[in-house]
């Protein structure tokens, strides 16, 4: 199978359409089987719930070319079972397992040509989301509903590829305790693009969110969790109810611990403490990691240890062996790679 002419590594994280996406609506109390369609527009009422009460949640993940030429996914069985979790929380209908993973095989398996070429540093990335299609007007959830899943080829989500960011404390809130912070609501990311504007606008690639409750403990970034690294090579993450549980995350403290030997400890963080790490590092299914270097609080720079020129050893190495379980450089743990074609 011919790939698409596209120079795959010079990528950047944006939309690029390709040839078919899947669609599926739910009507009368149950959804239908949904099908591939080739038209990337979505046409719905000008009352949708999604455009008037922000009715809608999502996924990420992504697509690999293997060494030997495989096209596989990476655990998107968790992927379904937080976008059920998320939509139980929104009032959507949810999603079986078994239709994400239909969908995901179906519109990967057809988009095959634009799945990057293993070694080019390029992937997949695929979108499934669920939204309120139907028009409602009063504070209630919508009468009917769509799922869609899309994909775009990327490279790096930041700029720059994996060198060390400059990150900033913002003063705003990204989530609230007892709200939405723990799934993956669009609501939650719109409420922090005033926060990520002003941090791009300063020079800086993220923002430090804190807790909401007492603004004393680190939370995660617009779109990824952190990790630390202390000084006896310990890595450390936040704990809280507001900070959505990442896949990858997940999928780095197993491998940390079980491939790396490296101690993984779950608590919460006072930023007091961000000081005294040696590495510190952003993660999630866009950045998988990327590491942090420099930490502005308001003026006050906080320089990481490990410096603005290249990954910590920890951080590095735990980077490098996700990367190439997933890639297929190295064997995977049962049931965390699943082939499509």
């Amino acid at each position: 199978m011919e790939k698409k002419n596209i120079n795959w590594s010079e990528l950047g994280f944006g939309y690029t359409p390709t040839d078919y996406r899947f669609m599926a609506e739910w009507k009368d109390g149950s959804w239908d089987e949904g099908a591939l369609i080739s038209d990337s527009n979505v046409t719905i009422s000008e009352c949708a719930g999604v455009l008037q009460y922000a009715q809608t949640c999502f996924e990420g993940l992504k697509a690999y070319t293997q060494k030997d030429g495989s096209i596989v996914t990476f655990r998107p069985d968790l992927n379904a079972e937080r976008l059920q979790r998320s939509a139980r929380r929104l009032l959507i209908p949810e999603i079986s397992t078994e239709m994400f993973l239909r969908a995901l095989d179906e519109t990967v398996k057809a988009n095959a040509a634009w799945v990057p070429p293993y070694g080019t540093g390029a992937t997949l990335y695929v979108r499934p989301f669920l939204f309120g299609s139907g028009p409602i007007l009063g504070v209630a959830p919508a009468p009917y509903f769509q799922f869609r899943l899309f994909c775009s080829p990327v490279g790096p989500y930041f700029k720059g590829g994996i060198k060390p960011i400059r990150i900033c404390i913002s003063d705003y809130d990204r989530a609230a305790p007892h709200g939405t912070g723990d799934i993956k609501a669009g609501l939650n990311y719109a409420m922090s693009l005033y926060a990520g504007d002003l941090a791009h606008k300063n020079g800086f690639s993220e923002n430090m969110f804190l807790d909401a409750a007492t603004r004393t403990y680190v939370e995660e970034t617009g779109g990824a969790n952190f990790l630390f690294v202390t000084k006896d090579g310990k890595i450390v993450t936040p704990k809280s109810s507001t900070i959505l549980p990442s896949i990858t995350r997940r999928s780095l403290v197993y491998v940390a611990e079980k491939y790396l030997g490296i101690e993984v400890i779950e608590r919460p963080v006072p930023f007091e403490e961000v000081s005294e790490f040696s590495e510190v590092g952003v993660c999630g299914t866009a950045a998988v990691i990327s590491p942090v270097g420099e930490i502005d609080d308001h003026g006050r720079k906080i320089m990481v240890p490990s410096g603005m020129d290249q990954f910590g050893p920890v951080l590095g190495k735990l980077r490098e062996t996700l990367t190439g379980i997933q890639n297929g450089d190295i064997e995977a743990p049962e049931g965390w790679i699943r082939k499509i074609c």
